[in-house]
């Protein structure tokens, strides 16, 4: 942190692209941010000057701090750069004092850089899927300054020198589209060498590459092998560069790792060391570009004690963590050699046990035997599991709850998002949110963690990606997920129903809300994070997804015939056949199409492209008069009576003014006449709420929210849900299981609401991109008392804070530096404030009695 200038104001050391750990990158001309800390009430940035190893760009007259343009020459292989920034506030002619420095490092950026080859196990039986161990001894002489290891696998893979873990990410090198691009990553292994003999060796399993993936259990997804690329560079003090890479010097053999699976878990035997070793293969692996990830990989998170152990008999255990999560056991157990420890994994009980029904043919079975040498902790690398429970079998002895662990493993994202509220249910059902978000970015985001699927459907991210934006900085994790969405998105613009793609026995169409992940997740991140680079990038991919959509309209301009999964998972659908839902899939697609293609118009508008944009405007209008004729009276009555339909109606402005209204008191009738209980699937959740709100009915927007009936979002929390389940109805109110084949009680989709509980029960949302503007529009309502939202926004952290006192709503706000806020408070006119600390009083009575003005057609999701 650099010091302070005369008027206490300083600049954090700046941010390099979306890297917290700038270690081998992949951008060559990376983008900075810097933030500010200063007690000057209103400060704004009036220009600014960056130092790369020294050499200065000059004052550049901007007030721009997030995503800046790199000012030097583009960085080379290998690279190292020193990166600090100072700025002149508006008003004062000295700047502040230079930043701390940022260190950057660029990977390897050049095909030509790599010396390794792939190489794995050699002559192994077919079918013999057991993890090997790789490994290759050499020297390093005195005045080593500095040593990297650049690394991926075919595979999973584990690196270590002497012993000692290169890096600490698990499930290296993650699941890309591998036949378009394979991540590696970058490991300052320095600190692991010693002068003279020295031993770097691998672990390779199968992973996503060769594993039985899918429901269909189908192997070999990318390739019959499985292979590592290392590549180690030891630099020294007399300038010479050694290398020692992955080739046919490397032996291999197996360990003790007996058998690894994601879905199945992993077997150890401690007995068991590796012995036999052979010469390697080289492997010619069918992979795309090897590439520097744009986001963080999964790391160990958090550990969570055991909430409660029951003993079932001698040996057996049934540990309650307390939380569902994603990850695997630590267990430290001491025990006589040849012991075996059994683990298996549930996220929910039944008749007292584990019910496994939910995870299907995935086996989550973890086994350790012991090999007898005392205190033994053991962690399996290969695999994880959705689970709140754990059933241990074999343990000698009693259990201590010190000798197990649950390790939480995802994305290593920072979190940037908070919300409370005077409701503790509404607290726990924004807490189940998050969890569901932290259970499902491992690597890609997917759909659940637990069963035999784990894929990253499109729909899901697309519905959920606003509160994840609030709720951590996903925006690298999202964009790296982004770029395989834009490599399998093919020619005739069929956007893949989940990316990566691997096949399976599910048709893939031009599938609506799924698709539209390319139109709508690029605004998102630009919107929440100011990022352009999703939007500019995958252009492209949005028109051909929209161009494909057209090309599937009829002569009354909608979509009349085709596959639609449409509201996927309507309450009212039978459990298995969830995409039955009550309102036509049509419908839904009729209307998503002419969102996506408003949402295309602006797209075009960012990248310079006005002639698409007016194209699109054009195509978005038609598509909406085809929606009017074809599902919409002329009062405004949808032809599907549903509360999906007119959510979509309103929130996709497809209406005329006169049938909105008609349409808002008719949505408010259908959630009155149901008692309160949502009946929407994917399509229609997470717009119900505004569609409420917007047409004002505010107040059946807070009791849809607040109900606990079935269904509802805060039933599941009544049955002791600690994440967002699949369907409203995963357990039925007697306890029991939902009967359908599909599941699951970590799934974030339906947790989408979380942005309603951001933006309006809280009031904070951003006006401009990346919050540099705030709207600070809380609409209190449902009877709380206060609540409160918090997010640090690239330009730093803003909040929101209010509370109710008799008729009196008290507001308090915090708007970063740099940034200001558009104050609008029911009772108030709307007011832009500066950065600071200030504080509001309104007069509120009721929900009913706050006047809903539209919102901007423009919408942050």
């Amino acid at each position: 942190m650099s010091a302070p200038n005369g008027t206490g104001t300083r600049v954090r050391a700046p941010r390099i692209e979306h890297h917290d750990r700038p270690l081998g990158i992949g951008e060559r001309t990376p983008r900075l941010s810097w933030q500010m800390e200063t007690v000057r009430p209103g400060w704004r940035q009036q220009a600014y000057e960056i130092q790369i190893n020294g050499q200065g760009s000059g004052r550049i007259d901007s007030a721009d701090s997030v995503l800046v343009p790199w000012p030097g020459a583009a960085l080379t292989s290998r690279e190292q750069a020193d990166v600090r920034v100072r700025v002149w506030a508006a008003g004062e002619p000295e700047p502040t004092a230079w930043s701390d420095t940022t260190t950057v490092e660029a990977g390897l950026l050049e095909p030509a850089d790599w010396q390794a080859v792939f190489v794995g196990s050699a002559d192994i039986t077919e079918g013999d899927r057991r993890p090997v161990l790789l490994q290759r001894e050499f020297t390093v002489r005195a005045g080593l300054l500095k040593a990297r290891v650049y690394a991926t696998a075919g595979g999973l893979y584990e690196l270590e020198l002497n012993g000692s873990r290169a890096g600490d990410d698990v499930l290296a090198p993650g699941w890309t589209s591998y036949h378009h691009r394979l991540a590696y990553r970058t490991h300052d292994v320095t600190g692991l060498l010693k002068p003279g003999a020295n031993t770097i060796s691998g672990w390779l399993a199968d992973g996503w590459w060769r594993g039985e993936y899918g429901w269909n259990r189908l192997g070999e997804r990318y390739g019959p092998d499985t292979a590592l690329l290392a590549q180690l560079e030891l630099h020294y003090a007399d300038g010479a560069v050694e290398h020692v890479v992955t080739d046919g010097s490397w032996t291999w053999a197996y360990g003790a790792i007996t058998q690894s699976s994601i879905y199945d878990g992993e077997h150890h035997d401690a007995r068991i060391e590796a012995a036999g070793w052979s010469p390697v293969q080289k492997k010619n692996m069918q992979v795309g570009d090897l590439t520097a990830p744009a986001g963080p990989p999964v790391r160990r998170i958090q550990t969570l004690p055991p909430a409660g152990i029951t003993r079932l008999d001698d040996g057996t255990h049934l540990i309650d963590f307390g939380q569902n999560l994603a990850g695997r056991l630590r267990i430290t157990v001491t025990g006589p050699a040849g012991t075996e420890i059994g683990i298996r994994h549930a996220e929910v009980l039944e008749n007292g046990r584990l019910c496994t029904r939910p995870i299907r043919t995935a086996v989550a079975h973890d086994v350790y035997t012991l090999a007898g040498v005392g205190a033994e902790t053991w962690e399996p690398r290969f695999t994880y599991h959705g689970f709140r429970y754990a059933e241990i079998t074999g343990w000698p002895g009693e259990l201590d709850p010190a000798d197990v662990v649950a390790v939480v493993c995802h994305d290593d994202m920072p979190s940037t998002g908070d919300f409370e509220c005077s409701d503790p249910l509404i607290e726990r059902l924004h807490e189940n949110v998050r969890w569901s978000m932290r259970g499902n970015f491992v690597s890609v985001p997917t759909d659940c963690p637990q069963r035999d699927e784990r894929l990253g459907w499109t729909g899901d991210l697309q519905v959920f990606a606003p509160t994840a934006a609030f709720l951590y900085d996903a925006t690298g994790s999202i964009a790296d997920w982004l770029t395989d969405v834009n490599a399998e998105t093919g020619d005739d613009g069929l956007v893949p129903l989940y990316v990566p793609h691997i096949e399976t026995d599910f048709t893939q169409f031009h599938c609506a809300v799924w698709g539209d992940v390319t139109t709508v997740v690029p605004l998102v991140l630009y919107d929440r994070a100011g990022d352009l680079g999703p939007v500019l990038r995958g252009y492209d991919t949005a028109r051909a997804w929209v161009d494909g959509c057209r090309r599937l309209l009829d002569d009354r301009d909608v979509i009349a015939e085709g596959l639609q999964l449409g509201d996927w998972l309507d309450p009212a659908a039978p459990s298995d056949r969830p995409q039955q839902a009550r309102t036509d899939p049509y419908l839904v697609a009729t209307a998503y199409l002419a969102h996506s293609a408003r949402l295309l118009a602006r797209q075009a508008r960012l990248v310079g492209k006005d002639d698409d944009a007016a194209s699109c405007s054009a195509l978005a209008d038609r598509v909406a008069a085809g929606f009017r004729r074809e599902f919409v009276t002329a009062a405004g009555r949808c032809v599907s009576d549903t509360q999906t339909a007119y959510a979509l109606a309103l929130c996709f402005d497809l209406l005329l003014p006169e049938q909105r209204v008609h349409a808002g008191n008719r949505l408010a009738e259908l959630v009155r006449e149901g008692e309160f209980r949502i009946g929407t699937g994917f399509a229609g959740t997470p717009l119900i709420l505004d569609a409420l709100t917007t047409t004002g009915h505010l107040e059946e927007a807070y009791r849809l929210l607040l109900s606990r009936e079935l269904p509802s979002w805060l039933y599941p929390v009544t049955m002791g849900a600690t994440t967002i389940w699949e369907r409203w109805d995963s357990m039925l109110p007697d306890g029991s299981i939902n009967p359908g084949n599909m599941t699951s009680f970590n799934h974030y989709a339906l947790g989408a609401v979380a942005d309603w509980l951001h933006r309006t029960v809280a009031g904070l949302a951003p006006a401009a991109p990346g919050y540099r503007t705030l709207h600070v529009r809380p609409r209190p309502g449902g009877g709380l008392t206060r609540a409160a939202a918090r997010h640090h926004t690239p330009y730093g952290t803003a909040s929101v804070q209010w509370r109710r006192e008799d008729t009196t709503l008290l507001v308090d706000v915090i708007v970063p530096p740099g940034c200001d806020a558009v104050i609008d408070l029911p009772g108030r006119q709307p007011i832009t404030v500066a950065a600071g600390a200030h504080s509001f009083t309104s007069e509120h009575r009721s929900a009913a009695d706050d006047p809903i003005a539209p919102l901007p057609a423009r919408r942050y999701f």
